[in-house]
């Protein structure tokens, strides 16, 4: 099949016709159009369209092929023929006019063409701007919709040290570098949308609309016009009377203007990307039970060994799938010695379970702190661990948390020297009126919230009772010495070098604020999180957007992090009953 003709000017192209005509098929040899198999495989090509055929040939040999009429080479172009029969083994095969090629994706997979239809028009409230920067790029194939009141809205929170002005700050950076793709800055090219891939935001597929235009929408007698929630639904509702056949939804944080909006009959809904979970329940708990014929079924082709007084257990199975790298497991059957082990290991269809230390004996307490249940024995366990930077613990009140993790630093601090101090911070986020300002330096200020510190400590120093008064006031003193309360404030650009941190109250941080104190771990640093779930106090967070629920969602399954949920309380009676009655 000849070629094409080349271009005769630089970066020219050819026409149509030019392509039709150079790109039709090679005439045959009179010879080959005498036969009669030749002659019922051109009345075929006779009746395709004229376009460019592409011959499905199957791997031939190197050296041309010789016709079986003739004994004559075949031309390489030519069909191949079938023996005895009257048809061509292969046909000509013309690629589909009325069906595209497959988009591809960054990543080369082809990508499935969406369903036809107009892409869903979001229009955003202030509060989703305010509370995640980038939620303009969270809507993936359907555009987005800014009424001017938001814009205003913008600028009048963008001045401030807070989290909600930097978040403003960095919108209107995002807005002007969209804006600065424009040609020109006419109102005609403003209203057919920014393209919000400018950026180098690939997944986001959509255009961004600003309002160009004042729409005089009348809304309800009850709604005062001048609030800026109103304006928002009458921009909502001008825009669903003008593009009638396109489904225009408002997306808000704000509980009452979600409820305005449906009073309206207009479509509203929440935003959902910020939450790492639905549901706080699918929360990854660290510990799993093994099935009660676990050794049964194991057995046969497991294999055990014994290294440095720990007992380690190779298995392979339908049971390894499910596992996860520091995922604590047991096993309790009646009658039987109970099983307690941590995944050391998967590599690929093996894991390799190693069995855990007894912190429930008076022997293996830790600073006078000993295990009353399993799942604080698997705490312990991950505590003590040297090789796991990155603990995370959940549970309710009582179950522990605070006593366990500054028994574990204050003996890995002052009997093994692991690490030079402990640093303990939390979020000061008050739970009723907030007192005013504090006086004195930031670990004076930091006192009231560390409430909980001076309680725990208490019950460790009173646990001495071998020495006197005045050894149990020297020990006070030694313990608070090689302690540090830090505040959240002053944590950007720090880096903790050996050092054994605890953040407490982990569940009202946010994502970002959790990021930022993780990347503050330099060498031979330890990073403990506690928290309550239940218990948030921080605005628009929720179980599911927890800066808490965020890290023991990404960290499962690092080989150096481990998670456990504490199930039962262990303070008293009294709060026990009062947690589940109450």
């Amino acid at each position: 099949m000849p070629l094409p003709k080349p271009p005769t000017k630089r970066a020219s192209r050819l026409d149509s016709q030019a392509f039709a005509t150079d790109l039709s098929p090679s005439k045959r040899p009179p010879a080959l159009e005498a036969s009669p198999v030749t002659a019922a495989a051109n009345v075929v090509q006779a009746e395709q369209p004229v376009v460019a055929p592409r011959l499905a040939l199957p791997s031939v040999p190197p050296v041309a092929p010789k016709s079986f009429a003739s004994g004559t080479p075949r031309p390489r172009n030519e069909p191949i023929e079938a023996r005895g029969g009257g048809s061509p083994a292969l046909a000509l095969v013309a690629p589909a006019a009325d069906k595209p090629p497959a988009k591809k994706t960054a990543g080369g997979r082809a990508k499935a063409r969406r369903p036809a239809g107009d892409p869903k028009l979001f229009v955003l409230d202030t509060n989703v701007l305010m509370h995640d920067p980038m939620s303009l790029f969270r809507f993936e194939e359907h555009d987005i919709y800014l009424p001017m009141i938001t814009l205003e809205e913008l600028d009048g929170h963008k001045k401030g040290m807070t989290e909600v002005a930097r978040n403003v700050r960095q919108v209107s950076r995002d807005l002007d570098a969209l804006a600065a793709s424009l040609k020109s800055s006419s109102i005609e090219e403003m209203s057919k949308g920014l393209s919000l891939a400018e950026t180098g935001h690939r997944e986001a597929g959509g255009k961004l609309f600003f309002q160009t235009t004042l729409f005089d929408t009348p809304l309800p007698q009850g709604l005062p016009q001048g609030k800026a929630d109103n304006q928002i639904l009458g921009v909502v509702q001008a825009l669903k009377q003008q593009q009638p056949s396109r489904e225009v939804v408002l997306v808000s944080k704000d509980i009452n203007m979600r409820i305005k909006a449906r009073a309206l009959g207009l479509p509203a809904e929440d935003y959902r990307n910020d939450k790492t979970l639905e549901d706080s329940d699918l929360l990854y708990t660290g510990v799993q039970a093994l099935p009660a014929d676990f050794w049964e079924r194991h057995g046969k082709t497991m294999e055990s060994w014994q290294q440095g007084g720990f007992t380690f257990y190779r298995i392979s199975g339908p049971l390894v799938p499910t596992l996860l790298v520091n995922q604590l497991i047991y096993l309790e059957a009646p009658g039987a010695a109970p099983l307690y082990a941590k995944v050391q290991e998967i590599t690929g269809k093996t894991a390799v379970l190693r069995t855990l230390k007894d912190y429930g004996h008076q022997k293996h307490s830790v600073w006078g702190v000993t295990a009353r249940n399993r799942e604080q024995n698997f705490a312990l366990n991950l505590l003590m661990d040297p090789d796991c930077d990155f603990v995370t613990l959940t549970g309710s009140a009582g179950t522990g948390k605070t006593l366990m993790t500054l028994a574990a630093g204050l003996s890995q601090v002052l009997d093994e020297r692991r690490y030079s101090e402990i640093i303990v911070t939390r979020v000061t986020v008050p739970v009723g009126e907030d007192i005013g300002f504090l006086p004195g330096t930031e670990e004076e200020k930091m006192g009231p919230w560390m409430g909980a510190l001076d309680d725990n400590l208490e019950v460790l120093a009173r646990g001495d009772s071998t020495a006197g008064e005045w050894g149990r006031a020297a020990t006070n003193d030694l313990v608070r010495s090689k302690i540090k309360i830090k505040s959240l404030n002053f944590m950007r650009g720090r880096t903790f070098l050996n050092k054994y941190v605890i953040i407490d109250e982990a569940q009202n941080l946010t994502p970002k604020q959790m990021k930022t104190l993780i990347t503050r771990a330099g060498p031979g640093t330890k990073i403990v999180c506690l928290g309550n779930l239940a218990q948030i106090d921080t605005p628009y967070l929720t179980e599911g957007s927890s800066g808490l629920t965020f890290a023991v969602d990404k960290f499962k399954g690092w080989a150096h992090s481990g998670h456990v949920t504490l199930a039962r309380g262990e303070r008293s009676r009294l709060a026990d009953f009062a947690s589940e009655v109450l």
